[in-house]
């Protein structure tokens, strides 16, 4: 499926001000997804989706990702039973990047490694070395 199932708006005023979706997928086809818990505002995952995973989020209310190491459509939770059903979806000013607020089923986990975030290690700005977060 093509990015052109939705709006294409060249006008910036009308893209970062007007009610019309619009999204901007990059020369690949994709737009970056960030994922956050809905009740908590915690980051979840940040992937990628494009034009077809998109669509199916909008239609089902259930997070569908593009995985560019696999190349294919990813349902959340398929494979992991951390499935996301979406809360609200938003876009940035100039509608190239995704805000996905979901509520996490399954465990309530998002990241493959079992933890519930992918954002797991913060860098010390001093040493550069990372640090495991309790999450």
């Amino acid at each position: 499926m093509a990015s052109e199932s939705f709006a294409a708006i060249k006008d910036k005023h009308a893209l970062e001000e007007g009610g019309v979706f619009a999204p901007r997928f990059d020369a690949a086809g994709l737009i970056v997804c960030m994922t956050v818990e809905a009740a908590t505002n915690e980051p979840l995952m940040l992937a990628y989706m494009n034009a077809e995973s998109l669509k199916l989020t909008l239609e089902t209310g259930v997070a569908h990702y593009w995985s560019r190491s696999r190349n294919a459509l990813w349902r959340k939770g398929d494979t992991s039973g951390q499935t996301q059903r979406v809360v609200e979806l938003r876009v940035d000013c100039d509608q190239d990047a995704i805000l996905l607020r979901v509520e996490a089923g399954g465990d309530g986990g998002a990241c493959h490694t079992g933890r519930k975030s992918c954002f797991y290690r913060a860098v010390d700005p001093k040493t550069g070395a990372l640090k495991f977060i309790d999450r």
